[in-house]
């Protein structure tokens, strides 16, 4: 029995190994991808493109009616026609990567004890090789910003693309912004009162501690201490405009209040996550130059006085008011949920939007708020050539079937354990 044990688990570990996809090697081979409908992620449509990227980065993207391409210089050749080719989709404030099982406590490490931990990086407990990002990369998302979860203060977050060996292979932009959690005016009773909502009593209290806390910060950062903090040196990044304030918050007073008080404290760069009632102070953001990525569109509203399609129209009531709108989609099993990032965009655009100024809520808008709009979000020469070939419109879960993915010009398999099960339940079910 113990010898068949033994050779059990090493089959089991044997089979697991092979289960795990690789890493795509370094694009080698030039491409050229023609005759498809090229959406740029600039509110552009060329119908009749041809595309052409090596060493990673775009070199062509044109009308193929317009100019005359040296073919020869292009070891492969992809015909798009009657196909769609899209730039990578982004997903911020996410935790993929962060926890695999939610059941299993082992693989679930999002954030960490303490209330203030801006030290705290969420890069060094990336997991390049979850099997959920596998399905993400399926669906057309390429790139996620890793964000830590919990606390006032819950850390800091890095972008990755997701096609790695590791942490260190997988990152683009480490330690872009640190994440904090407004205090909510409101809280749910515990207890004999547990599920009445009450005015959070210790609202002016948990403010003033943020104050208090970057207060600290500042001091510590101005002088040369004699003991090292590292909490607090974690904060000198943004205290000098070199990282983004990530402030989660979403109804009207916290809105207000985070960015009165953040601009009083000197805070350069800020960006309102989850934002669900931003539409409210929609002149106090645009004046601010503040940017929204807006919470999970397919969701109900917070409140029984709102519309029911409030979330679904809420993208345009803040794209019309001028303020610039990235989509993200924390909550309820998001890991697995970021594959449906771009329907989010499809309802959007269901709602109000124009098609292709959807598409931007998940490419270029969101670029540009996380500060990679100089090398990836559309599709133009000299940036990366993270895009893929979809059947049809990718912002649609029944045209969205996608045929070719390159990240940073590396072809991607786009084979998981998903797709797997897929073709072995299509077997049995067929083998008649």
């Amino acid at each position: 029995m113990k010898n068949l044990y033994i050779i059990a688990l090493v089959l089991s570990l044997t089979t697991n190994a092979f289960a795990q996809k690789k890493a795509a090697g370094k694009q080698s081979k030039s491409v050229l991808i023609m005759n498809g409908t090229a959406h740029l992620g600039n509110g552009k449509i060329i119908e009749n493109s041809v595309i052409g990227f090596k060493d990673g980065k775009i070199q062509l993207v044109a009308d193929a009616t317009l100019v005359r391409i040296d073919m020869s210089a292009y070891d492969l050749k992809i015909d798009a026609s009657g196909k769609h080719i899209y730039p990578g989709f982004i997903a911020p404030n996410s935790t993929l990567g962060l926890v695999e099982i939610d059941a299993v406590k082992a693989s679930d490490d999002e954030d960490e004890i303490g209330n203030f931990n801006p030290n705290v990086k969420s890069l060094m407990a990336y997991n390049s090789e979850s099997r959920v990002t596998e399905t993400v990369v399926s669906n057309g998302i390429l790139t996620a910003q890793i964000t830590p979860r919990g606390g006032r203060i819950s850390g800091t977050s890095s972008i990755v693309q997701l096609d790695a060996w590791t942490w260190k292979d997988a990152v683009i932009k480490e330690n872009d912004g640190i994440h904090l959690n407004f205090p909510n005016t409101f809280r749910t009773g515990r207890g004999a009162e547990n599920g009445v909502i009450e005015v959070n009593k210790d609202y002016v209290k948990q403010i003033e501690e943020i104050t208090s806390f970057i207060n600290a910060a500042k001091s510590y950062n101005s002088t040369t201490p004699k003991e090292r903090n590292l909490v607090l040196e974690a904060m000198k990044g943004l205290l000098e405009g070199q990282q983004t304030l990530y402030v989660h918050a979403n109804n009207e007073k916290q809105i207000i209040d985070a960015i009165t008080v953040f601009k009083e404290n000197g805070i350069a760069k800020i960006v309102i996550v989850g934002g669900f009632e931003a539409y409210k102070v929609a002149s106090l953001l645009q004046k601010n130059a503040i940017p929204v990525l807006l919470r999970r569109v397919h969701d109900m509203p917070l409140n029984d006085d709102q519309d029911y399609d409030l979330p679904f129209k809420m993208a345009k009531i803040l794209t019309d008011k001028g303020i610039l709108v990235g989509l993200e989609n924390s909550g309820e099993m998001e890991r697995m949920n970021i594959r449906n990032l771009p329907f989010l965009a499809g309802t959007c655009a269901a709602y109000g939007l124009d098609k292709e100024i959807a598409l931007q809520l998940i490419t270029s808008n969101t670029a540009k708020i996380l500060g990679i709009d100089t090398f990836c979000g559309t599709l133009e020469e000299g940036k990366d050539a993270t895009l893929f070939i979809s059947q049809g419109d990718a912002l649609d879960m029944r045209t969205n079937k996608i045929k070719e993915t390159f990240i940073q010009g590396r072809l991607i398999d786009l084979e998981n354990h998903q797709s797997n099960l897929n073709k072995i339940y299509k077997a049995k079910y067929n083998q008649n």
